[in-house]
């Protein structure tokens, strides 16, 4: 028998094509009304795109379970601290860093004398980052000194065009603006390599092919929940954003052919793209990454959302004036408190929702002043107004030093951070055996430290 061919007339193709991508447009509206309704009968929704949850806040425990990642334990920080020969970090004590993928292996690899590198990132979707923007760096940062090792820092500013209604154009001028923010909380340049990806992606693109090539549309639109009306760009990002987990993505770094382990700290609503990362690795390869999880930093208007670019009173910018730091902490930053001074005292705040106890647990590293405040404000001797002095009096330091240090970045200084140069680093105990680093070629900014930001507490480097 033939074949008969069917054919179809143009417009109706192309009505067609215009009813699915409604239906797709339709589709994504009434998952979002649903994501919104799950959250107001308790349930949450965790993505890297969508942050929904319960009046209570996010679940984390439940989303330690849901995504199947683990718990970072007290065994686990002791281990840290004997190998490292310093306290962990404050977030890690205090359950901000709280979950992990592979983070013991780490610790093992540090223990017998080998090399790993740290990797994160920043999506710029605005010129002046906030708060919440600097705590992964603010880690990454101790991380780094802590273990001596290299990092590299990925802008997507490619997802950022894909995502939001920008410009080529107006979204690279705000990458290189973010980029400036990142090194002047002081990074050392002899080893960070700061990327973006409009500019490096040529050089990571044998591994994106790679890693795109293994995976399949059904599995990125089952893991990312993309429709047939997002444009490609959005289907194509996922491989860019994990190819930096792989060492051969940077062949000026580490050797050709050599496997160096990474680990990634990172919010836990990016864990989707480093889940379908890791399914893939071993098939290509590669080492799985590691993955170390932070908690969400909550906006001003309640802890049951994280903090957005596009609200100015929903966040402190790094822009901020001392006024408007005040102004902001003192008429946004939603109370646990009673609702009158009386009812305050007699019943005592509640400080799981107060955010600026809450903001105080990732900025106020004095332990002991911590509790204090809680016990304090729990049992209504600390009132509202107190608390808030307190938040003001710790942040406003952090942001008028963080906008001196930006001042003294110069372009010779932004230059040195994103060449393709080789990174020095001891790996800890002993530099890693297979990538003994060439000198680098000296320049203006080379071999010298970024400007440092002065930290509010001064306890905070001795821990």
């Amino acid at each position: 028998m033939t074949a008969v061919e069917v054919k179809m007339d143009p417009s109706v193709r192309q009505q067609m094509d215009t009813i699915e991508a409604e239906l797709e447009k339709l589709t994504a509206q009434v998952e979002a009304k649903q994501a919104a309704l799950a959250a107001l009968e308790g349930e949450q929704k965790v993505d890297p795109w969508t942050v929904a949850s319960g009046s209570k806040g996010i679940d984390y425990d439940k989303l330690i379970e849901q995504f199947g990642c683990q718990k970072i334990d007290q065994k686990l920080l002791d281990r840290m601290e004997k190998l490292t020969g310093k306290k962990p970090h404050p977030w890690l004590r205090r359950g901000i860093f709280f979950s992990h993928r592979d983070l013991a292996k780490v610790l093992t690899m540090y223990e017998e004398g080998k090399s790993f590198y740290l990797y994160t990132g920043r999506g710029p979707s605005s010129e002046a980052m906030h708060m919440g923007h600097l705590i992964p760096f603010m880690f990454t940062k101790w991380l780094q000194e802590t273990f001596d090792v290299p990092l590299v820092i990925q802008l997507t500013d490619d997802e950022k065009f894909y995502w939001k209604d920008l410009t080529v154009e107006g979204v690279e001028r705000m990458a290189v603006e973010n980029i400036k923010d990142i090194i002047a909380l002081g990074f050392d340049a002899k080893k960070t390599f700061i990327f973006r990806n409009f500019e490096y992606y040529g050089d990571m693109y044998r591994v994106i092919a790679k890693i795109s090539k293994a995976v399949t549309g059904n599995q990125v639109k089952g893991c990312f929940g993309f429709t047939m009306s997002d444009n490609v760009g959005k289907w194509g990002f996922p491989p860019v954003q994990a190819a930096p987990s792989f060492s051969s993505a940077f062949p000026h770094i580490f050797p050709p052919g050599k496997n160096v382990f990474c680990l990634i700290p990172q919010a836990i609503d990016q864990d989707p793209y480093f889940r379908m990362t890791r399914d893939v690795a071993p098939r290509l390869g590669y080492l799985k990454p590691a993955l170390i999880h932070s908690t969400f930093f909550p906006a001003l208007q309640g802890p049951k959302t994280k903090m957005s670019a596009s609200i100015d009173s929903s966040a402190i910018f790094l822009t901020d004036t001392p006024k408007k730091i005040k102004d902001k902490i003192n008429k946004h930053a939603f109370s646990g408190g009673g609702a009158t001074i009386e009812e305050h005292m007699a019943n005592g705040g509640n400080c799981d929702v107060d955010v600026a106890f809450q903001w105080l647990t990732f900025f106020l590293h004095d332990d002991e002043r911590l509790e204090q405040i809680r016990k304090d404000y729990s049992a209504g001797r600390m009132l509202t107004g107190e608390i808030k002095k307190i938040l003001v009096e710790t942040i406003t330091p952090i942001v008028v030093g963080h906008q001196e240090a930006r001042k003294l970045v110069t372009e010779a200084i932004l230059q040195d951070f994103m060449a393709k140069k080789p990174l020095v680093w001891s790996g800890g105990k002993t530099r890693h055996p297979d990538c003994p680093p060439p000198a680098a070629k000296k320049t203006e900014a080379a071999g010298a430290k970024a400007p440092k930001a002065e930290h509010a507490d001064p306890k905070a480097e001795r821990t």
